[in-house]
């Protein structure tokens, strides 16, 4: 089988190349690293790269919670618009499957209980709480701090920042390809990748790179909040093992989502304190600081992507953080 990947030369990209020639298939890689001339929005140059191709993996995007508004215009050209031209150039040429990189962040704060009133979404947190060292999201019936729970991919998308927002669009782009093809359109909402040759010094990186470059430095990390923050570190390879498997999985024709995670919750702090310690680095400092785009708690179900896909998560944590080291 030969595959396009978009974004094929990136942190995710690479894994996955790796995984497509260990299946003894072909990987064809179109990523503006390796050639200047592949826009993610040019349709003529992605319909070439797709000839002889049977199916699409999209992993190219600009990723992060971004800097500030400026970045809006950046989001929706690179993410948004090169979404759709990589989905009419796959109708154009026929492609009866896609698998694209969604995220986590597209259900927001997901869902938690309240003690008094059950399940409930979660509201967006109050700037006077999160000013006042408040961070916990609370009931808005009673004012209760809420319990957060595991998300399904049937809980209601609702992103809070501009790249959230993006990904959202890409499953609905997908979506209407599909219906409208009759293809297969698989969107993977990753958790927390982390992993050997996750990007580094930029305001872009993720939370464990970030961590790693103060460490490598001589600094203690420095711990947005009060450290508590749940989520789900899932490693490079298991995400590369679980795209690979939804390009050959026995899918409907249709949309699906699937959480790709490690099905291990562990707070911020947690890691931040087991990287330290690995590393034999300074302790993190809780800062308190926090970002008004960021969730307090996002921690998902994976296991329709486990019976779906044939897949496990097979790399623990503290391996895997010691690999990333």
């Amino acid at each position: 089988m030969r595959v396009l990947v978009t974004g094929g030369a990136g942190f995710i990209g690479r894994a996955v190349q790796r995984r497509i020639d260990a299946a003894g298939h072909e990987a064809v890689v179109f990523d503006r690293a390796l050639d200047g001339a592949d826009d993610i929005v040019d349709v003529p140059r992605l319909r070439a790269a797709l000839r002889g191709c049977e199916a699409i993996i999209h992993l190219a995007a600009k990723v992060g919670l971004g800097v500030d508004l400026s970045d809006l215009d950046g989001y929706a050209r690179d993410n948004d618009l090169g979404t759709a031209a990589v989905l009419r150039a796959a109708a154009e040429e026929s492609i009866g499957r896609v698998v694209l990189a969604s995220s986590m962040v597209v259900y927001g704060e997901g869902r938690a209980r309240c003690p008094d009133h059950g399940t409930i979404p979660v509201p967006p947190r109050a700037v006077g709480d999160l000013a006042a060292g408040r961070f916990e999201p609370r009931c808005p019936r009673c004012g209760t701090d809420l319990v957060p729970e595991l998300v399904p991919e049937d809980t209601r998308l609702d992103p809070r920042n501009v790249y959230a927002a993006t990904k959202v669009h890409l499953e609905q782009l997908a979506a209407i390809w599909a219906r409208e093809t009759g293809g297969t359109a698989v969107a993977l909402r990753y958790h927390n990748v982390y992993g050997p040759g996750l990007p580094h010094d930029t305001p872009y990186a993720g939370v464990a790179a970030i961590f790693r470059s103060a460490l490598v430095a001589g600094r203690p990390p420095a711990v947005f909040e009060d450290g508590r923050q749940r989520r789900d570190f899932v490693h490079v390879d298991d995400v590369a093992r679980a795209t690979v498997a939804a390009v050959r999985a026995g899918l409907p024709a249709g949309p699906t989502a699937l959480n790709i995670g490690s099905g291990h919750v562990v707070t911020i702090g947690e890691v931040a304190s087991r990287m330290a310690m690995i590393m034999n680095g300074p302790e993190p400092v809780i800062t308190g600081r926090y970002r008004l785009g960021d969730v307090r708690h996002i921690t998902a179900d994976s296991s329709t992507a486990r019976r779906l896909l044939g897949w496990a998560p097979a790399v623990p944590l503290d391996q895997g953080l010691a690999d990333l080291l």
